[in-house]
């Protein structure tokens, strides 16, 4: 397993193998629980995808480039179980890709998630986590943060474990832990930890209407870094979620988090500390045969720059089916990111600005086969610190993929 993370990190390696064997010892502590029930319903759905890929621009620079073009091959298996209180699912994948052209690169991604769920009378105890190894520009930090790294592969494990105990038919006494370790190939870029918890309550105030209260903390910190930086932000948090109809739904929620952050310098440390209020909303419909959901939020995310930036995310999501075997997409975001004050103390980072838009179409055409084409709008805008200039990147891209599904096979005992 040395193959997924940097060579040299002989202490970062240990800390990780002692991860893995803890997710593991919690999924195989959380299986346990269901040796004494009556029945387990278990199911494996394998798949095998091959995807040809254009881009104009795959890293997103504002330098002159050229185009690639490249292939994935992506195998996957996703397996779940159930008993009448033990839910277990997870799905193994990996994409073996390959680009040429403008960018010569190949490289593999790795996705192990778990997801766990076990309920009592009372209690509901949840865990979800894994590891994914995926690229920095074409994985999901981009999307998320709307910040564009170096285009090197990124390995992250994942811990958050829950538990919820009902203490009337309307209150709910809710507590949550946040563990996760990212590592990047690549020495330009800051590995970092985070670590926190959450915990709170939550009332059905009427059969539409719940409210939620909670406070939380999470603590940041880079990793092997010359320049050692650490954050915390603890913070009170408050939602609303309302029912219009059984189709219409939607989310408000905001609070602040009391940011507090320290660099250690060659003169000494620095610290600062500032109050950043955090807020998002959504909107969820679904049809008869369509599904659309909006929403904004403002958060605190880690960076591999090695610091937390602060992103205002808009997002716009739409399905429809066609037909039983013809369905399209349309996906829609936004970021506008820029860096907290006193998460900026000794770095520089300027205020970036990421739109993104994907089509997509989906064809069934055969019992186990699906093909599906999708066309990507990405674009890039950088603040160079001159005036109103700004650095501009674009990319499009074309995705032809087809995928065969064998039939999926089930068992129990």
């Amino acid at each position: 397993m040395r193959w997924w993370y940097k060579v040299g990190g002989c202490e970062r390696s240990k800390y990780i193998q002692r991860v893995g064997r803890l997710l593991l010892w919690v999924c195989l502590a959380e299986s346990s629980m269901a040796v004494h029930s009556e029945a387990a319903e278990w199911s494996l759905s394998p798949s095998f995808g091959v995807k040809g890929v254009y881009n104009s621009n795959l890293i997103l620079t504002p330098q002159p480039h050229s185009e690639t073009y490249g292939f994935w091959v992506s195998p996957s298996a996703e397996i779940a179980g159930r008993t009448e209180r033990l839910e277990v699912s997870s799905r193994l994948a990996t994409d073996v890709v390959r680009y040429f052209g403008g960018q010569d690169k190949q490289f593999t991604n790795v996705f192990v998630p778990l997801s766990v769920r076990y309920k009592t009378e009372k209690d509901l105890f949840g865990f979800t986590g894994g590891f994914t190894r995926d690229n920095t520009v074409l994985g999901e930090e981009l999307q998320a943060t709307g910040v564009v790294l170096q285009f090197v592969q990124r390995n992250q494990w994942t811990f958050n474990p829950t538990w919820t105990r009902s203490l009337t038919e309307k209150l709910s006494l809710q507590s949550g832990m946040q563990f996760s370790n990212t590592t990047y190939e690549s020495a330009m870029l800051f590995d970092y930890r985070i670590v926190g918890g959450s915990g709170g309550l939550q009332y059905q105030l009427t059969e539409r209407d719940q409210i939620q209260l909670s406070v939380s903390y999470t603590g940041f910190q880079t990793l092997g870094s010359l320049s050692p930086f650490r954050a915390n932000y603890p913070g009170i948090n408050m939602s609303l979620t309302h029912a219009f109809d059984e189709s219409l739904t939607g989310t408000v929620y905001g609070g602040p988090r009391f940011l507090s952050s320290t660099s250690q310098t060659e003169v000494g440390d620095i610290t600062a500390r500032e109050t950043v209020w955090l807020a998002g909303a959504s909107l969820s419909k679904k049809f008869e045969r369509a599904a659309v959901r909006v929403s904004f939020d403002r958060d605190l995310r880690p960076s591999g720059f090695g610091l937390l930036v602060q992103t205002n995310r808009g997002g716009v999501f739409g399905s429809y089916a066609l037909s039983e075997t013809l369905a399209c997409s349309l996906d829609v975001a936004g970021v506008l990111v820029s860096g907290t004050s006193s998460a900026g103390i000794g770095r520089i980072f300027p205020e970036q600005r990421y739109v993104s838009v994907i089509p997509k179409l989906s064809w069934k055409f055969l019992e186990w086969w699906q093909a599906e084409v999708s066309y990507m709008y990405r674009l890039r805008e950088i603040d160079t610190g001159v005036g109103s200039v700004h650095a501009q990147a674009q990319a499009q891209a074309i995705t032809f993929t087809v995928t065969y599904y064998p039939p999926k096979l089930s068992w129990s005992y």
